[in-house]
Protein backbone atom coordinates (compact mmCIF):
# COMPACT_ATOMS: atom_id res chain seq x y z
CA UNK A 1 0.00 0.00 0.00
CA UNK A 2 1.28 3.94 -0.99
CA UNK A 3 2.39 6.20 2.11
CA UNK A 4 1.66 9.45 2.36
CA UNK A 5 3.67 11.54 -0.27
CA UNK A 6 4.40 8.10 -2.27
CA UNK A 7 3.30 8.30 -5.77
CA UNK A 8 2.07 5.18 -6.66
CA UNK A 9 3.28 3.53 -10.20
CA UNK A 10 1.19 3.71 -13.31
CA UNK A 11 0.05 -0.18 -12.58
CA UNK A 12 -4.03 0.83 -11.87
CA UNK A 13 -5.86 -0.41 -9.07
CA UNK A 14 -7.07 -4.20 -8.86
CA UNK A 15 -10.69 -3.40 -8.29
CA UNK A 16 -12.86 -0.31 -9.72
CA UNK A 17 -12.65 2.94 -7.22
CA UNK A 18 -15.87 4.64 -6.44
CA UNK A 19 -15.83 8.31 -7.35
CA UNK A 20 -15.70 11.33 -4.81
CA UNK A 21 -14.79 14.33 -6.42
CA UNK A 22 -14.32 15.25 -9.97
CA UNK A 23 -11.62 18.17 -11.18
CA UNK A 24 -11.79 17.98 -14.30
CA UNK A 25 -12.02 15.47 -17.16
CA UNK A 26 -8.56 14.16 -16.63
CA UNK A 27 -8.23 14.52 -12.52
CA UNK A 28 -10.59 12.77 -10.31
CA UNK A 29 -10.50 12.59 -6.33
CA UNK A 30 -11.45 9.11 -4.97
CA UNK A 31 -11.35 8.03 -0.98
CA UNK A 32 -9.38 4.76 -0.40
CA UNK A 33 -9.63 2.22 2.66
CA UNK A 34 -7.96 4.26 5.13
CA UNK A 35 -10.62 7.61 4.36
CA UNK A 36 -7.66 9.19 2.86
CA UNK A 37 -8.14 11.70 -0.46
CA UNK A 38 -6.53 9.55 -3.59
CA UNK A 39 -5.72 11.91 -6.36
CA UNK A 40 -6.50 10.07 -9.61
CA UNK A 41 -5.05 11.00 -13.22
CA UNK A 42 -5.60 9.82 -16.53
CA UNK A 43 -6.77 10.79 -20.15
CA UNK A 44 -10.47 11.24 -19.86
CA UNK A 45 -10.48 9.76 -16.48
CA UNK A 46 -13.15 12.25 -15.49
CA UNK A 47 -15.51 12.81 -19.04
CA UNK A 48 -18.95 12.87 -17.88
CA UNK A 49 -18.64 10.76 -14.71
CA UNK A 50 -20.76 11.73 -11.24
CA UNK A 51 -20.21 11.22 -7.96
CA UNK A 52 -20.77 7.62 -6.79
CA UNK A 53 -19.80 6.70 -9.95
CA UNK A 54 -17.28 3.70 -10.49
CA UNK A 55 -13.36 5.08 -12.01
CA UNK A 56 -12.56 2.43 -14.78
CA UNK A 57 -8.75 1.28 -12.73
CA UNK A 58 -8.27 0.61 -16.54
CA UNK A 59 -7.71 4.35 -17.35
CA UNK A 60 -5.76 5.47 -14.56
CA UNK A 61 -2.25 6.38 -15.08
CA UNK A 62 -1.05 7.83 -11.99
CA UNK A 63 -2.59 8.54 -8.61
CA UNK A 64 -0.88 10.52 -5.57
CA UNK A 65 -1.63 10.94 -1.81
CA UNK A 66 -1.72 14.55 -1.23
CA UNK A 67 -0.55 16.45 1.94
CA UNK A 68 -3.21 17.67 3.84
CA UNK A 69 -4.24 21.67 4.24
CA UNK A 70 -3.04 24.75 2.44
CA UNK A 71 -0.51 22.89 1.05
CA UNK A 72 -2.97 19.54 -0.24
CA UNK A 73 -5.53 22.24 -1.73
CA UNK A 74 -2.52 24.06 -3.19
CA UNK A 75 -1.29 20.94 -5.24
CA UNK A 76 -5.00 19.62 -5.88
CA UNK A 77 -5.56 23.29 -7.97
CA UNK A 78 -2.15 23.09 -9.70
CA UNK A 79 -3.42 19.37 -11.24
CA UNK A 80 -6.82 21.05 -12.15
CA UNK A 81 -4.82 24.41 -13.46
CA UNK A 82 -2.01 22.38 -14.91
CA UNK A 83 -2.80 21.20 -18.94
CA UNK A 84 -3.01 17.63 -19.09
CA UNK A 85 -0.04 17.02 -21.51
CA UNK A 86 2.22 18.81 -19.37
CA UNK A 87 1.07 16.58 -16.32
CA UNK A 88 1.77 13.76 -18.57
CA UNK A 89 5.11 14.79 -19.86
CA UNK A 90 6.21 15.69 -16.37
CA UNK A 91 5.67 11.75 -15.41
CA UNK A 92 6.79 10.50 -17.53
CA UNK A 93 10.10 12.33 -17.64
CA UNK A 94 9.99 11.79 -13.75
CA UNK A 95 9.62 7.44 -14.33
CA UNK A 96 12.30 7.85 -16.93
CA UNK A 97 14.69 9.73 -14.59
CA UNK A 98 13.82 6.67 -11.82
CA UNK A 99 14.86 4.08 -14.30
CA UNK A 100 18.27 5.94 -14.97
CA UNK A 101 19.02 6.74 -11.12
CA UNK A 102 17.59 3.69 -9.87
CA UNK A 103 15.33 4.31 -7.33
CA UNK A 104 11.97 5.81 -6.62
CA UNK A 105 11.13 9.69 -6.52
CA UNK A 106 8.51 10.40 -4.52
CA UNK A 107 5.59 12.78 -5.81
CA UNK A 108 7.15 15.77 -4.01
CA UNK A 109 9.24 15.75 -6.96
CA UNK A 110 6.48 15.08 -9.40
CA UNK A 111 4.52 18.28 -7.80
CA UNK A 112 7.43 20.36 -8.37
CA UNK A 113 8.50 19.83 -11.61
CA UNK A 114 4.92 20.11 -12.98
CA UNK A 115 4.51 23.51 -11.28
CA UNK A 116 8.32 24.25 -12.58
CA UNK A 117 6.97 23.15 -16.12
CA UNK A 118 4.25 24.95 -16.07
CA UNK A 119 5.53 28.06 -15.54
CA UNK A 120 8.46 27.89 -17.91
CA UNK A 121 5.93 27.09 -20.94
CA UNK A 122 3.64 29.96 -19.59
CA UNK A 123 7.29 32.62 -19.79
CA UNK A 124 7.96 30.79 -23.18
CA UNK A 125 4.44 31.35 -24.65
CA UNK A 126 4.89 35.07 -23.71
CA UNK A 127 8.32 35.46 -25.83
CA UNK A 128 9.88 35.42 -22.06
CA UNK A 129 12.78 33.54 -20.61
CA UNK A 130 14.90 34.04 -17.30
CA UNK A 131 18.49 34.09 -18.18
CA UNK A 132 20.19 31.93 -15.20
CA UNK A 133 23.61 30.29 -14.60
CA UNK A 134 25.04 27.05 -16.39
CA UNK A 135 26.26 26.13 -13.35
CA UNK A 136 29.02 23.48 -14.56
CA UNK A 137 30.18 22.30 -11.35
CA UNK A 138 26.80 20.28 -11.47
CA UNK A 139 28.13 17.96 -13.95
CA UNK A 140 31.49 17.10 -12.15
CA UNK A 141 29.64 17.39 -8.27
CA UNK A 142 26.79 15.07 -9.53
CA UNK A 143 26.99 13.22 -13.00
CA UNK A 144 24.75 10.79 -12.82
CA UNK A 145 21.33 13.42 -11.27
CA UNK A 146 22.54 15.92 -14.12
CA UNK A 147 22.36 13.35 -16.88
CA UNK A 148 19.09 12.27 -16.18
CA UNK A 149 17.93 15.72 -15.69
CA UNK A 150 19.15 16.35 -19.12
CA UNK A 151 17.10 13.18 -20.53
CA UNK A 152 14.53 14.89 -18.60
CA UNK A 153 14.85 17.81 -20.37
CA UNK A 154 14.87 16.39 -23.82
CA UNK A 155 11.49 14.05 -23.54
CA UNK A 156 9.41 17.21 -22.02
CA UNK A 157 11.03 19.22 -24.86
CA UNK A 158 9.82 15.91 -27.44
CA UNK A 159 6.24 15.51 -25.44
CA UNK A 160 5.57 19.34 -25.38
CA UNK A 161 6.40 20.11 -28.95
CA UNK A 162 8.70 22.78 -27.32
CA UNK A 163 12.70 23.54 -27.39
CA UNK A 164 13.26 24.26 -23.95
CA UNK A 165 16.27 26.51 -22.87
CA UNK A 166 19.50 24.81 -22.26
CA UNK A 167 19.62 25.76 -18.50
CA UNK A 168 16.61 23.82 -17.89
CA UNK A 169 18.84 20.98 -17.31
CA UNK A 170 20.72 22.59 -14.30
CA UNK A 171 16.51 23.56 -12.91
CA UNK A 172 16.27 19.55 -12.98
CA UNK A 173 19.20 18.58 -11.44
CA UNK A 174 18.38 20.71 -8.50
CA UNK A 175 14.76 19.51 -8.37
CA UNK A 176 16.71 15.83 -8.36
CA UNK A 177 19.57 16.86 -5.51
CA UNK A 178 16.86 18.25 -3.26
CA UNK A 179 14.58 14.83 -3.75
CA UNK A 180 16.91 12.42 -3.78
CA UNK A 181 20.34 13.80 -1.14
CA UNK A 182 20.27 15.26 2.47
CA UNK A 183 23.51 17.76 1.83
CA UNK A 184 24.99 18.87 5.15
CA UNK A 185 24.03 22.14 6.00
CA UNK A 186 20.73 22.38 3.94
CA UNK A 187 20.10 21.53 0.71
CA UNK A 188 21.87 20.69 -2.08
CA UNK A 189 21.16 24.41 -3.61
CA UNK A 190 22.74 25.89 -0.78
CA UNK A 191 25.69 23.65 -1.44
CA UNK A 192 26.76 24.92 -4.73
CA UNK A 193 25.78 28.38 -4.05
CA UNK A 194 29.05 29.00 -1.72
CA UNK A 195 30.64 26.33 -4.20
CA UNK A 196 29.83 28.96 -6.96
CA UNK A 197 30.68 31.95 -4.77
CA UNK A 198 33.78 30.27 -4.46
CA UNK A 199 34.67 30.05 -8.16
CA UNK A 200 33.17 33.16 -8.92
CA UNK A 201 36.32 34.48 -6.34
CA UNK A 202 38.88 32.61 -8.12
CA UNK A 203 37.71 33.30 -11.75
CA UNK A 204 37.65 37.33 -10.70
CA UNK A 205 41.12 37.61 -9.89
CA UNK A 206 42.57 34.93 -12.40
CA UNK A 207 40.57 37.55 -14.80
CA UNK A 208 39.13 34.64 -16.23
CA UNK A 209 36.39 31.94 -17.12
CA UNK A 210 37.60 28.95 -16.16
CA UNK A 211 37.27 25.61 -18.74
CA UNK A 212 34.53 23.51 -16.99
CA UNK A 213 35.78 20.36 -19.03
CA UNK A 214 39.25 20.50 -18.01
CA UNK A 215 40.81 18.32 -15.34
CA UNK A 216 42.08 20.80 -13.35
CA UNK A 217 38.75 22.48 -12.59
CA UNK A 218 37.41 19.34 -11.93
CA UNK A 219 39.66 18.54 -8.71
CA UNK A 220 39.29 21.92 -7.81
CA UNK A 221 35.44 21.86 -7.61
CA UNK A 222 35.78 18.13 -5.87
CA UNK A 223 38.05 19.60 -3.65
CA UNK A 224 36.03 22.67 -2.35
CA UNK A 225 32.93 20.49 -2.11
CA UNK A 226 34.65 18.51 0.25
CA UNK A 227 36.10 21.35 1.64
CA UNK A 228 32.60 22.56 2.61
CA UNK A 229 31.51 19.30 3.70
CA UNK A 230 34.75 19.15 6.21
CA UNK A 231 33.93 22.66 7.28
CA UNK A 232 30.40 21.31 8.32
CA UNK A 233 30.99 18.21 9.78
CA UNK A 234 33.77 19.85 11.60
CA UNK A 235 36.53 17.82 10.16
CA UNK A 236 38.49 20.20 8.93
CA UNK A 237 42.16 18.98 7.73
CA UNK A 238 45.06 20.19 10.33
CA UNK A 239 48.43 19.58 10.08
CA UNK A 240 51.07 19.80 12.63
CA UNK A 241 53.97 21.06 10.73
CA UNK A 242 53.41 24.45 9.10
CA UNK A 243 56.68 24.78 7.07
CA UNK A 244 54.60 23.49 3.97
CA UNK A 245 51.95 26.78 4.17
CA UNK A 246 54.38 29.23 4.92
CA UNK A 247 56.67 27.88 1.51
CA UNK A 248 53.23 28.09 -0.36
CA UNK A 249 52.42 31.18 1.05
CA UNK A 250 55.60 33.10 0.04
CA UNK A 251 55.73 31.04 -3.43
CA UNK A 252 53.00 31.40 -4.64
CA UNK A 253 51.53 35.09 -3.42
CA UNK A 254 48.64 35.11 -5.97
CA UNK A 255 47.18 32.05 -4.89
CA UNK A 256 47.33 32.88 -1.16
CA UNK A 257 45.95 36.10 -1.64
CA UNK A 258 43.27 33.89 -3.81
CA UNK A 259 42.34 31.23 -0.73
CA UNK A 260 42.60 34.10 1.63
CA UNK A 261 39.54 35.45 0.19
CA UNK A 262 37.60 32.27 -0.04
CA UNK A 263 38.75 31.85 3.46
CA UNK A 264 37.20 35.26 4.65
CA UNK A 265 34.07 34.65 2.43
CA UNK A 266 33.74 31.18 4.18
CA UNK A 267 34.20 32.60 7.60
CA UNK A 268 31.31 35.25 6.78
CA UNK A 269 28.89 32.61 5.01
CA UNK A 270 29.44 30.15 7.77
CA UNK A 271 31.24 31.72 11.25
CA UNK A 272 34.22 28.70 10.54
CA UNK A 273 37.26 29.51 9.85
CA UNK A 274 39.55 26.81 7.69
CA UNK A 275 42.64 25.84 9.22
CA UNK A 276 45.73 26.67 7.51
CA UNK A 277 45.79 23.19 6.20
CA UNK A 278 43.00 23.97 4.42
CA UNK A 279 44.10 26.92 2.84
CA UNK A 280 47.08 25.12 1.90
CA UNK A 281 45.43 23.13 -0.17
CA UNK A 282 43.43 26.23 -1.35
CA UNK A 283 46.49 27.44 -2.25
CA UNK A 284 47.57 24.23 -4.86
CA UNK A 285 44.41 23.90 -6.19
CA UNK A 286 44.09 27.84 -7.70
CA UNK A 287 48.61 27.57 -8.39
CA UNK A 288 47.66 24.93 -10.37
CA UNK A 289 44.72 27.10 -12.17
CA UNK A 290 46.47 29.85 -12.44
CA UNK A 291 49.47 28.10 -14.15
CA UNK A 292 46.92 27.36 -16.99
CA UNK A 293 45.90 31.06 -16.70
CA UNK A 294 49.27 32.01 -17.79
CA UNK A 295 49.56 29.31 -20.65
CA UNK A 296 45.97 30.15 -22.00
CA UNK A 297 44.68 26.83 -21.35
CA UNK A 298 42.47 28.17 -18.53
CA UNK A 299 39.00 29.29 -20.63
CA UNK A 300 38.22 33.13 -21.85
CA UNK A 301 38.56 36.12 -20.25
CA UNK A 302 36.06 37.34 -17.89
CA UNK A 303 33.87 40.27 -19.18
CA UNK A 304 33.06 42.93 -16.89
Amino acid sequence: MSTPGEAARRAPAVRPVPVHRVLNNNVVIAIDESGRERVLMGRGLGFQLKPDDVIDPAKVEKTFILDGGAQGERERRLLVDVPYATIEAVTRAVDEAERMLGRHLDRHLTIAVIDHVHYVMERLAQGLRIPTTTMPELRVLYPHEFAAADRMAASLADSLGQALPPEEAVFLTMHLLNATRDEPNGTAALLLRRLQHVVDVVEQRLGVKLDADSADYARFILHVQFLLQRLVNRTMLVGNDSSFFEFAKHSYPQAHAIAEEVKRYVFAATEAALTDEEVLYLIVHVERLRTHVTSGDAGEPVVG
